[in-house]
């Protein structure tokens, strides 16, 4: 969703590369967003974690949201230490499992950090978490530097603020980390959160102004910068129970909360967006299975929305959620499907890895990568395309259409894809734009190996992750929801209406939705 653009100029100085010249990050979203046109007519605007607002528009006040890195630049890197003699250190999908050995109940535990761009190899930055346990009191002392924190079995530590070195004594970055101590008895195991951007001295643009988050901090504690906090990896990694990662989740959306309650306390007028993660991400691991534990995060959100009305009872309030969900049974593994049916060919072997490059182009007409889209090789934009672009393209989509929707699942003879949408690319999308997208029905969803481009053996398989759900499918069968105390006037309100709905309410005057729609 964004990305770094490096110094220009730089100074070799021994190991290190000294900058000369500024670097920067970059969105990658394009278009004017809407709170945009407001603040051109000078009407205020406040947008509190913003999806892809990272980094976050130089306008108004703004905190970033999904797509805010952590300090390493990943999108979430926990570390996870264990005395276990069990286990050993190893890299998993969103986290680092490190064995650790206790000797007479002391250890150091080394935290990695984020790399270091002023070294010419970048290696990691790290500091040591001085580890002390008491078996008698149950109790284990965590030092960093010169600030302690003494956890009990099952306890969460508050935000902790810590400097990674870069050049020792002369530069380093802030970030901020919470620790878990999981179990103390009879192994150490101590999760310790991805390392979030301090938004007290942030190492990144988390906030506009820049001094902003540092503003917030100073009223109601450090929080969490993180563009997705719920770390639903260390649960689908068996680091949390499930019990562990509520209460993670608890975390996460009371520093939601006590952010909801900032914007209240300092809105004067004008457009104030606020998003809340923790519908979603928990939706993500509990729906369909765990309903009761599900509708308590309902709950705690409504009574936050029922705390803007009582702040506000005479201000317009629109709710929003941008899409539904269901379950999520069985993965697709569309790759294979394409495969198995002549579109798609392989130079190698099929496997679980990702397989773009063992792909044979020459006589490949069809790839799947992502959830939900659908390449065709054309001649003129891959690099190695087959597919004529006029009638040849047309008969492919027409070929491809058809047989995605007469698929069954040969379980239980279900539709598996039950819309197949062909792309209207814009001219400056037309090279990156899927040419189709696939609409799967409830329970489906393109697999995570789908998403990588990869080519398991199967064309389906029972999900059998902790991420048991989801809402890339078919639209129709997950919508959204929509609460207005503003008139609407289009019986089949779309996403987009929504936007226009707040710029007419400011005077713009967008066209809503004439037909139908999702």
């Amino acid at each position: 969703m964004s990305g770094s653009e490096q110094p220009r100029w730089s100074l070799p100085l021994g190991p290190y590369l000294l900058p000369l010249s500024g670097s920067r990050v970059v969105g990658f979203r394009h278009g004017e967003a809407f709170w945009q046109k407001l603040a051109k007519r000078g009407i205020p605007v406040s947008i509190l974690r913003m999806p892809t607002n990272y980094p976050p528009l130089e306008i108004g006040t703004a905190l970033s949201g999904m797509g805010t890195p952590d300090l390493r630049g990943t999108l979430g890197t926990f570390t996870f230490f264990t005395s276990d003699p069990e286990e050993i250190s190893r890299s998993v999908s969103g986290g680092r499992i490190i064995k650790v050995h206790f000797d007479d109940g002391h250890a150091m535990l080394p935290l990695e950090g984020p790399p270091n761009t002023l070294r010419k190899d970048e290696r990691y930055t790290s500091i040591n978490l001085v580890a002390d346990l008491d078996p008698d009191l149950a109790l284990l002392r965590l030092t960093i530097g010169d600030h302690s924190v003494i956890l009990r079995e099952g306890e969460w530590s508050d935000w902790i603020g810590t400097d990674f070195p870069l050049i020792s004594h002369l530069s380093s970055v802030s970030g901020i980390f919470r620790v878990f101590a999981k179990q103390l008895d009879p192994t150490v195991q101590l999760y310790v959160s991805p390392i979030n951007i301090d938004p007290v001295s942030p190492a990144l643009p988390v906030s506009n102004p820049a001094n902003w988050a540092r503003t917030i901090s100073r009223e109601i504690g450090r929080f969490f910068t993180l563009g997705i906090p719920q770390d639903t990896s260390a649960l689908r990694q068996n680091v949390f129970s499930l019990e562990e990662f509520r209460s993670q989740a608890q975390l996460v959306f009371g520093d939601e909360r006590a952010l909801l309650h900032f914007a209240l306390k300092h809105f004067e007028g004008g457009l104030l967006f606020f998003y809340f993660s923790s519908v979603d991400e928990i939706s993500h691991v509990l729906w369909g299975r765990h309903e009761p534990e599900l509708l308590d995060v309902y709950r705690e959100t409504d009574a936050c929305i029922g705390d803007v009305r009582r702040a506000f009872p005479s201000t317009p309030l629109i709710v929003l959620s941008d899409h539904g969900f269901t379950t999520f049974d069985r993965a697709v593994h569309l790759n294979t499907w394409l495969k198995d049916r002549g579109f798609l060919s392989l130079a190698g072997r099929p496997g679980d890895e990702t397989t773009l490059s063992n792909i044979d182009w020459s006589s490949t007409r069809a790839y799947a990568i992502g959830l939900n889209a659908l390449y065709l090789n054309l001649r003129g934009r891959e690099a190695h395309g087959i597919v004529g672009q006029g009638e040849q393209r047309r008969a492919l989509v027409a070929n491809l259409r058809e047989q995605l929707l007469a698929w069954r699942d040969p379980i239980n003879n279900r539709q598996i894809v039950e819309t197949v949408y062909q792309e209207q690319a814009s001219p400056q999308n037309a090279a990156i734009a899927p040419d189709l997208i696939v609409g799967y029905a409830r329970g489906y969803r393109g697999s995570w190996q789908t998403a990588l481009g990869g080519t398991p053996a199967s064309e389906i398989e029972d999900n059998r992750d902790l991420w048991i759900a989801d809402h890339c499918i078919n639209p129709a069968d997950v919508p959204g929801v929509l609460f207005t105390t503003c008139p609407i006037d289009t019986a089949h309100p779309r996403l987009q209406d929504v936007t226009a709905l707040i710029l007419r309410f400011f005077g713009e005057q967008p066209p809503l939705s004439r037909s139908p729609g999702s």
